[in-house]
């Protein structure tokens, strides 16, 4: 056995014991079905929690979505956070029901820094009020019984819940469409099995749940990465608090544009290995001292994975390139063959795992596509694993270049009803 075919033996071997797991996870969202809830006993009291940069267009539709919940409504109070808006989402945001506090720091910049401002405020101005806060973005839409769902999971004495991310606008673009699939396959597949398998969940940008008694314990919120709710799944990760998950359904707007989608996914990406330099250790010694797989779990998913598929490939390229120009000094033309065949296997494996996630998904998942343009569940489908390919260079990237928190333009203005039309 040469060097580079040893190489790539240990490689392959390695990330396919690391992310095993993953595929008896997809099994178990395949073949168990959705996870069932019992009825909670008592309906408990919640605030939601809304953090607006510039969202005019969209969060009449969010606050009118939270009022017309199947959940008494003496039991819900709307907090919006308008932060340093320049258009008219505070008075938007008042016109359709919610409490609104208006925040201008410029040098604090970021959702996590509104969050510890709000929740402060809210904490100081309605002590000991509420038992539970959620978490959304300006630009979601709630299924009606949103709260009723998540209120069964929370009753069963949960300090963390997260739900069915979904999306309002599939058929926008493939880039839209992509993120769509990727959302829905971690709900079902990834969350949904975790509670099915009593390990814990991870909460995604909005759609989750955080017990009072987590915020009044950090005096508002203290995770201030470029990726807070990374930051926080794996924090209770480390500290062994389960999260739950509910199949509470809410929808989410995804970009459109390439560009706007590296810029997020660029800032997701450098969040990710800011959560994996900070809590490394405390994951490896949780996963060895504590035996805890949901670090385990949480350390797989902040890993750079598609680092080492590229130094895979850059492995065999080089050696490729180099034993070329040594005409058969270093390298025979069968060891310089098998290279070129790992790097097209590579390539291959990855198109076609891609392919079958987003086909499974699609058919697994499928009443709850809304899109018009049937063609574009289809194209998705081939579309999909290019969209996968885009994070080689956007892990390589976040690894060197500077992120700053850039809010994410939200213009797509529908109702629910139209999302259950397939509005784009």
């Amino acid at each position: 056995m040469t060097p580079i075919v040893a190489f790539n033996f240990i490689v392959g071997t390695l990330f396919g014991l690391c992310f095993l797991y993953q595929v008896v996870f997809f099994l178990i969202g395949l073949f168990h079905g959705e996870v069932k809830l019992p009825p909670a006993r008592k309906q408990h009291r919640y605030a939601f929690f809304i953090a607006a940069h510039n969202e005019e267009p969209v969060i009449a539709n969010l606050v009118k979505s939270i009022k017309q919940q199947d959940y008494p409504s003496e039991l819900i109070d709307i907090f919006v956070v308008a932060d340093a808006c320049t258009d008219n989402t505070a008075q938007a945001a008042r016109d359709a029901g919610a409490i609104v506090y208006e925040r201008n720091d410029l040098a604090r910049k970021g959702k996590s820094w509104v969050m510890d401002y709000g929740f402060d405020r809210i904490l100081s101005e309605y002590p000991d009020t509420y038992e539970a806060f959620f978490i959304f973005d300006a630009d979601n839409l709630l299924s009606p019984n949103y709260v009723s769902i998540m209120n069964d999971a929370f009753d069963q004495g949960y300090l963390a819940l997260t739900s069915y991310r979904n999306s309002k606008n599939f058929g926008s673009s493939w880039i839209s469409a992509a993120y769509a699939t990727w959302f829905l396959r971690e709900a079902r597949f990834l969350n949904n099995a975790r509670m099915i398998c009593k390990t814990s969940c991870a909460v995604s940008g909005s759609g989750y749940l955080v017990s009072s008694k987590i915020v009044e314990g950090m005096h508002g919120w203290d995770f201030h990465t470029l990726t807070e709710d990374i930051q926080f799944s794996t924090f209770c990760a480390v500290h062994g608090v389960r999260i739950g998950y509910a199949p509470a359904e809410f929808y989410d707007e995804q970009p459109v544009t390439f560009s706007a989608s590296w810029k997020q996914r660029m800032r997701w990406t450098k969040g990710f290995y800011q959560v994996f330099f900070t809590y490394g250790g405390h994951l490896l010694k949780s996963i060895v001292h504590f035996r805890r797989f949901a670090a385990y779990d949480l350390m797989m998913t902040i890993a750079p994975g598609m680092l080492l598929t590229l130094i895979s490939i850059l492995a065999n390229g080089t050696f490729m390139l180099v034993g070329s120009l040594s005409h058969g000094f270093l390298a025979t033309d069968r060891e310089l063959g098998m290279c070129f065949g790992s790097i097209l296997m590579t390539l291959l494996y990855m198109y076609g795992t891609f392919f079958v996630m987003g086909l499974l998904t699609t058919v697994v998942e499928y009443r709850h596509i809304h899109c018009k343009q049937k063609w574009r569940i289809i194209t998705n489908l081939f579309t999909f694993p290019l969209f996968m390919f885009s994070y080689i260079p956007l892990t390589v990237a976040a690894l060197f270049l500077k992120v700053d928190w850039v809010p994410t333009p939200h213009e797509v203005a529908v109702t629910l009803d139209e999302v259950m039309e397939g509005a784009q």
